[in-house]
């Protein structure tokens, strides 16, 4: 398989993990089905993109993909510091 694919496979998995648990918190809450459903598959698709970022192993790419908005925050910082952006 291809590793893009792999990784962005694994990243939306950990995206996807990411917004159960948190959804799991709040099990006595009661939901809102078309926000519930926005989250899931906001959390995957923020896990694609973290998880492309990282193609070395899947487990990290797995991580990565659960980091998701934290991941992409730390590295616009550090990119920030360093002068990329200007």
């Amino acid at each position: 398989m291809n590793i893009l694919i792999q990784s962005a496979i694994f990243g939306f998995i950990g995206g996807i993990t990411r917004a159960l648990v948190g959804i799991l918190k709040h099990k006595n809450e009661k939901f809102k089905w078309g926000k519930l459903l926005f989250t899931v598959i906001a959390s995957g698709v923020i896990g694609v993109f973290t998880g492309l970022l990282i193609t070395s192993d899947y487990k990290l790419t797995l991580l990565a993909g659960y980091a998701g908005t934290d991941l992409i925050e730390g590295l616009y910082k550090a990119a920030k510091e360093r002068g990329v952006f200007g």
